[in-house]
């Protein structure tokens, strides 16, 4: 039974991972005429409702109610439900600009930096190999900032940043995933909802009732979202976080042959270097992982 639970949250996490390594950047790609602000304002919007929706069905309203109870929890949330905006907003300006290669090299530093950011603000030990992952990443940005500050892939480093922190927030906050992206969900909600007033005002939209089948395609911003998160969660809780960190690089590498060889982004030679450095520091630390779980 241990091990179909096992085999069961692979296969859970390699969806999710390739969901958002493929799936995701495809439709987000593909919506960007809309223009960032419209399509950040419709995952705000449509993810919130999936939520309200998702709670409803696995009867979680007592959890939520709970946790609104909370003030310390509240205040953690609304300051993770910044760090989430900036993030989606970030990954969604990178597609839009033609940066998903950029972006990709966020999402390959991530893990390394969360075992970081764990050193850092609780003291999570740290062996060699992990120590020398962090120094690669550290190097390979200083090696940017040194040969061409314009090549440093700035989109990656705040998505990494972000969700690095995003993470560290929710940990401490210690909630079910789903619902408490939906608390942030509904603290952004406000702001979003506001900001489509002012497009909807200067009929910059191209949300419409006169276009069924474009309405459609933004409302499905929300299930992009909470979809592949409900596969990964579910798939970590099945299979634990050495298992699917190492399979959570399924999304970056995708990312990386979707911008590179079908959506043609440049690709200099200080960057390759510089991604030579940092693909070295998560073989590095997947080994590791690999030893160790």
């Amino acid at each position: 039974m241990k091990n179909k639970n096992f085999n069961k949250g692979i296969t859970l996490t390699a969806l999710g991972s390739f969901w958002w390594g493929v799936i995701g950047v495809i439709y987000f790609k593909y919506i960007s005429f809309a223009g960032s602000i419209e399509v950040v304002i419709h995952r705000c919007v449509w993810t919130s409702v999936i939520l309200i929706v998702s709670t409803f069905y696995f009867s979680k309203w007592d959890i939520f109610f709970k946790i609104l109870a909370n003030k310390n929890k509240l205040i953690w949330l609304f300051f993770s439900s910044l760090l989430i905006f900036i993030n989606w907003a970030t990954w969604i300006y990178a597609l839009g600009t033609n940066r998903i290669i950029d972006a990709s090299f966020g999402y390959f530093i991530m893990p390394i930096l969360s075992v970081f950011l764990g050193y850092v603000f609780y003291k999570e030990k740290i062996n060699k190999k992990r120590a020398l992952s962090i120094l690669l990443v550290l190097i390979s940005i200083l090696f940017l900032l040194i040969v061409s500050f314009n090549s440093i892939p700035w989109v990656g480093i705040i998505v990494a940043l972000s969700w690095g922190f995003y993470n560290l927030l929710r940990k401490k906050v210690n909630v079910d995933t789903d619902v408490g992206l939906l608390i942030e969900s509904l603290f952004i909600l406000p702001f979003a909802l506001f900001s489509f007033y002012i497009i909807f005002q200067n009929n910059l939209n191209d949300f419409s009732l006169n276009n069924l089948s474009l309405m459609l395609l933004l409302m499905l911003a929300g299930p992009m979202t909470v979809i592949p998160l409900f596969l990964y969660v579910r798939g970590v809780e099945l299979c634990g976080l050495g298992p699917t960190g190492m399979i959570f690089y399924i999304t970056p590498t995708f990312q990386f042959i979707l911008g590179f060889f079908y959506y043609n982004e440049d690709f200099s030679l200080e960057k390759s270097l510089s991604f030579i450095l940092i693909w070295i520091a998560v073989i590095i630390y997947l080994k590791d992982l690999y030893e160790n779980n």
